[in-house]
């Protein structure tokens, strides 16, 4: 018989309980969200400055793919709910004081927008389509006349969007590895180097493609000064916030959080654009890929790890 002494009456392995509710569906919902929110927000500024015969793939082609995002990612919200029949009741009431009450209401306006901006622009990228309906063609030039005016509108929404994702994590006191107000930007500036990157993938011209390789490379930047600044701030808090740092730093995530996401997710791509625009010839998918998955092993982990921290009385 193995004797085990007990030092502390707290966070006792197989005694405690661990509650973790949140698994894969929850970051890829988050994950979706923030790089919907940046297609749209690139997007709508390429047509506010009438960019969008000379940047296609920013404001036409990457736009199509961003009602599936949104769906896609509603789906596995819903799926993730214990009670997904009645998620209909988040729209019966507007707290305004609740992060999922913001998320809530700007996808349920985003997600039909989103629907009409890639509609209207179907018959342009694909000439020989034709609709068979005569209001199809009404709703068509409507959403064309008025597309400056969806912009203007997108692009506030877009960014409550690409916040709320980071906001709905830190709003959970509970958690010491969530509690931060620097998650609500970190996830905007994730979600914009990933929409950088999926325009990259989809950009024909060179010049495009140069342009939001930049624009990547400075995100990159900002977003590795965020994760520094979030490290910081975990270090220079209570105990309990620098347990839940340890999570990531030199705890059982620490492989995923230093390789994954800092190493390949971030460094590597983010020296790869560098090269690549200063004439070395390196294939642009690469690092837009690698930014990809970075972006979601970086919500798989705050996920996962902020449901590991946890504060003990």
């Amino acid at each position: 018989m193995e004797e085990e002494l007990f030092v502390s009456g707290r966070n006792l392995p197989h005694i405690d309980p661990n509650l973790e509710l949140w698994g894969f569906p929850i970051a890829f919902y988050l994950f979706l969200g923030g790089l919907a929110a940046g297609i749209l927000l690139f997007a709508s500024t390429a047509v506010i400055l009438e960019k969008e015969d000379k940047f296609p793939a920013t404001a036409r082609w990457a736009p199509l793919v961003v009602p599936l995002l949104l769906t896609v990612g509603l789906f596995a919200l819903i799926v993730d709910l214990h009670h997904p029949l009645y998620s209909w009741q988040l729209y019966t009431t507007i707290r305004l004081e609740s992060p999922m009450s913001w998320g809530a209401w700007v996808l349920l306006i985003v997600t039909p927008i989103s629907y009409l901006w890639a509609f209207a622009d179907l018959r342009i990228l694909f000439p020989k389509l034709d609709w068979k309906f005569k209001v199809l063609y009404q709703i068509e030039d409507l959403v064309r006349k008025y597309r400056k005016v969806i912009a203007w509108i997108l692009i506030p929404l877009c960014i409550i969007l690409g916040i709320y994702t980071g906001i709905l994590l830190s709003a959970f006191n509970a958690r010491p590895l969530w509690n931060s107000a620097i998650l609500g930007p970190l996830f905007l500036i994730s979600g914009l180097s990933t929409a950088a990157a999926a325009i990259i993938l989809l950009a024909k011209s060179h010049s495009e493609s140069s342009l939001f390789s930049k624009i990547d490379i400075i995100l990159i930047i900002i977003e590795i000064g965020l994760v520094i600044h979030l490290i910081m701030g975990y270090y220079s808090g209570t105990e309990m916030q620098v347990e839940a740092a340890n999570i990531l730093i030199n705890g059982e995530l620490s492989i995923m959080f230093f390789v994954f996401f800092i190493l390949l997710g971030l460094i590597v791509p983010l020296v790869m654009e560098v090269f690549e625009l200063l004439g070395t010839k390196i294939p642009v998918y690469i690092p837009a890929i690698l930014v990809l998955i970075g972006g979601l092993i970086f919500r798989i982990l705050m996920v996962e790890a902020g449901q590991l921290s946890r504060i003990l009385y």
